[in-house]
């Protein structure tokens, strides 16, 4: 069975195999908003605010509305609208599209020779593979590291599963929640029903699977949310998941009606 282009190993914790390229909600290029009169359009991946709503690394940042602030450079908001369109597509399995729309990004991005701001890119675009729970080493963001902010080097640590007490601090409180919600099944859920947006929320319950913490209620929590979202990589690869649980379970018949669920979501109606 395929989430997307590959499909999680069988096991309690199974991982899908590695997707090529990934994206996720937008970092926030921009500190103020354009005076362009011009009203940004609000994608389904999350709020309005084109900041790091997803990841929590940026609060409250945006080019959403109208202000008298001075024009922003064309760079920016042109980075933001492919970063935003890119993660759209990536989470609805529509590869092409979200290809093009992240080498757009990197190529308005690279025009600044801003290697902190294409670091962000670079995680935002890891972050999204994990909320799809395809898991790798987040080599492009490696790459530009030192010049990472500490909240992304600490973010991307998080998303690799190995977070540790020194990190806590450069996390969004969501997520710090998450990470430091141990072997607690009760706390890790309430972290993820507290989570500000639907990315977020994706990115939490990865982040406990990856960490071998996805309970029953994780996984629940994890396919209603992407399916409410209409976002179709995730949704396949944790049903997945809760088909082979169901199965490993001995529970035949959840794990048939998953099946069911699985074929009707890639069979695109």
């Amino acid at each position: 069975m395929r989430p997307s282009a590959a499909s999680p190993r069988p096991g309690l914790h199974a991982r899908p195999a590695r997707q090529a390229f990934a994206g996720t909600r937008v970092p926030a290029l921009v500190r103020s908003r354009p005076s362009r009169g011009q009203h940004q359009r609000t994608g389904r991946a999350g709020s309005a605010v084109f900041a790091w709503v997803g990841l929590g690394l940026v609060a409250g940042l945006s080019i959403a509305g109208c202000s008298s602030a001075p024009p922003q450079p064309d760079w920016k908001i042109n980075a933001q609208g492919a970063l935003e369109r890119g993660t759209e597509a990536y989470l609805e399995g529509r590869s092409a599209v979200a290809e093009r729309e992240f080498a757009t990004a990197r190529a308005e991005v690279a025009r600044t020779g801003r290697a902190d701001v294409m670091a962000r890119v670079e995680l935002t675009r890891c972050a999204a593979q994990a909320a799809s729970l395809a898991f790798e080493p987040c080599t492009a963001f490696d790459a530009l590291r030192a010049d990472a902010p500490a909240a992304e080097r600490a973010y991307a640590t998080y998303l690799a599963g190995t977070a540790t007490a020194d990190d806590l601090p450069q996390l969004p409180a969501h997520h710090r929640a998450i990470a430091a919600a141990g072997t607690s099944e009760s706390a890790a859920v309430s972290a993820l029903q507290a989570m500000p947006d639907a990315v977020a929320r994706q990115v939490g319950a990865a982040v406990l699977l990856e960490a071998g913490r996805a309970s029953p209620p994780v996984i629940a929590l994890a396919i209603d949310n992407a399916s409410a979202q209409g976002w179709r990589r995730p949704l396949l690869a944790w049903l997945t998941i809760a088909a082979q649980r169901a199965q490993l379970a001995g529970d035949t018949a959840a794990a048939d009606a998953l099946r069911r669920r699985i074929a009707l979501v890639e069979s695109g109606g």
